[in-house]
């Protein structure tokens, strides 16, 4: 059977249609929610943070981003969920120093590579950390505390050994001379109560930690390891003022994904996550907490990116110095 003239025109001018038609077309991203994972409790930090990206990224990606906390590990369990997902951007980490920085030095069998395994997104959140004793230690400044800890014990408590307070604790000590006790404690703000009774002298913490207990008189914050001092606590010097050179530390929380997310995805969460920290309700919220806004350049893929790698540098120093091994 053959085919007519015109029948045969009409599937050859039908040819290119049907081939595109069995193309797969592919939808802008992002086409479905967005799970985001905090791989802490709820009530911390990171989860604050994480809470606050969620509801102020949604809009300008125009999809839910739904947070699931991963507890376990220090962290360690949530950052592995994420790093073994697929990277379609589809699945992010809110990462800060535990999982990312800490935990190598501390856990002899992570699941995954933080400098390999993800690809930064952006800093979104800076919480100084600070020096403060209970107002029963006569020290009311830096070099009080350094004199007094080599004619008695001083003890300083954090959350827990290779936490980013410990690690903080540990080059105050070096760059100081100070001759503390660490104490270690296990989570965020169990060392508070004990530092507010006298059980141990001091604490190294975060400023949002420790600023209620410093306005209440019940702390007395000696410095910070910021850049400037805190609005919400203008008599607090920095380390730098009270002379420790260059002396910056910071519980940080950012936005991550897995290793090989196509670049234009991270693009796209790169200009919600900086539209986000724009917003002022988001700068207020973080500002109420005693927090750092983040520098722009920080917000960024390569910023953070490199602002990671600085701080696994950091800590490995500190861990040295600590004598802290793998466990």
């Amino acid at each position: 059977m053959t085919l007519s003239r015109r029948s045969l025109l009409a599937t050859l001018a039908a040819a290119p249609f049907a081939t595109l038609a069995s193309r797969p077309v592919f939808a802008a991203y992002p086409d479905r929610p967005i799970r985001l994972v905090v791989p802490f409790a709820p009530g911390g930090n990171a989860d604050l943070v994480g809470r606050l990206l969620s509801e102020s990224m949604s809009p300008t990606l125009g999809q839910s981003i739904v947070v699931e906390n991963r507890a376990g590990a220090g962290g360690s369990l949530g950052a592995g969920v994420v790093a073994t997902s697929a990277p379609d951007g589809y699945t992010l980490l809110i990462g800060s120093n535990g999982p990312l920085t800490v935990n190598p030095f501390m856990q002899a069998k992570l699941s995954y590579d933080p400098l390999r395994d993800f690809v930064a997104v952006g800093l979104a959140n800076l919480a100084p950390h600070v020096i403060a004793v209970n107002p029963t230690v006569p020290a009311n400044t830096v070099a009080e505390l350094v004199a007094l800890s080599k004619k008695q014990s001083v003890t300083i408590a954090s959350s827990g050994t290779g936490s980013a307070g410990h690690m903080t604790l540990v080059r105050f000590m070096a760059a100081t001379g100070a001759t503390l006790t660490h104490v270690p404690y296990k989570g965020g703000s169990t060392p508070v109560p004990d530092t507010l009774s006298g059980v141990v002298n001091g604490i190294m913490t975060e400023m949002s930690t420790a600023l209620p207990h410093h306005k209440g008189g019940k702390l007395r914050i000696l410095a910070v390891a910021s850049a400037q001092r805190p609005a919400l606590a203008p008599e607090v010097p920095t380390m730098m003022e009270a002379g420790l050179k260059d002396f910056l530390a910071a519980s940080y929380v950012g936005l991550l994904a897995p290793a090989k997310t196509p670049s234009d995805v991270v693009a796209t969460l790169e200009k919600a996550l900086a539209k986000a920290l724009a917003a002022k309700t988001v700068q207020d919220r973080f500002l109420s907490t005693g927090a750092e806004l983040v520098p722009e350049p920080l917000q960024s893929s390569a910023g953070f990116g490199d602002y990671i790698r600085k701080e696994f540098e950091a800590t490995r120093e500190a861990a040295n110095a600590a004598g802290l091994k793998p466990e």
